[in-house]
């Protein structure tokens, strides 16, 4: 079932990737994507390289705290709905900075599962 699971979310980060060909930085979130693709992939085969699931997760995590204030400004705004708005991140630079912190809120939890499951396994990477 985690295999299966795995796999799936490596197909949604390679999407989630391949949408980001048409945005601002796509160069960033082509590589936070397409490593959480091989990070899934690799879990579906029980294989895990710690290391780098810590890089990465310290990493998201400094680049989400950057991100919070936006997050809040949209939080606290009065039409929420406007984060899934496609003119709103135009208007606003709010928008488009809270998706990023809830992308790279997902990114984390993945990683997290990752890490927990990891430390069950025994067949770790370097």
């Amino acid at each position: 079932m985690m295999r299966i699971l795995n796999l799936v979310l490596a197909v949604m980060f390679l999407v989630f990737a391949s949408l980001q060909l048409n945005d601002p930085d796509p160069i960033t979130w082509i590589l936070i994507y397409g490593t959480m693709a091989v990070v899934c992939v690799m879990g579906a085969f029980e294989f895990y390289v710690r290391w780098l699931m810590i890089v990465q997760f310290v990493s998201y995590g400094v680049y989400a705290i950057i991100l919070i204030p936006a997050f809040w400004t949209w939080v606290g705004s009065p039409d929420r709905s406007l984060l899934f708005d496609e003119l709103a991140k135009m208007k606003f630079s709010y928008i488009e900075e809270s998706r990023e912190f809830l992308g790279l809120l997902i990114c984390m939890t993945i990683l997290a599962v990752c890490w927990a499951k990891s430390s069950k396994s025994s067949r770790k990477g370097f």
